[in-house]
């Protein structure tokens, strides 16, 4: 987004706004890999800490979160480099 339009202020206003959506992604997109992981992982309740095998499940479950997230950015990278050097070949 080009804030070059703004004056000092309104820029502040929208980094603000930008900064404080960012966050509520991460949290959102955090609080979805605890509930999936917990809810498919931890299921013995008789103990206050997790079983070596929950402990194992829940590392895959992070570590594939992790992996597909990071993935899933590269793709989306590299098609939205595509798209941009499609626009600017139509220029």
């Amino acid at each position: 987004m080009d804030m070059s339009n703004f004056n000092t202020a309104e820029q502040a206003h929208m980094q603000k706004v930008i900064e404080t959506k960012q966050m509520q992604d991460f949290m959102k997109l955090y609080s979805g890999l605890v509930e999936r992981c917990f809810t498919s992982c931890c299921n013995d309740f008789t103990s206050k800490s997790l079983s070596s095998k929950e402990d194992t499940c829940v590392m895959n479950c992070t570590d594939k979160f992790l992996k597909h997230s990071e993935r899933v950015g590269t793709r989306f990278a590299e098609h939205n480099a595509e798209m941009m050097g499609a626009a600017q070949a139509k220029r």
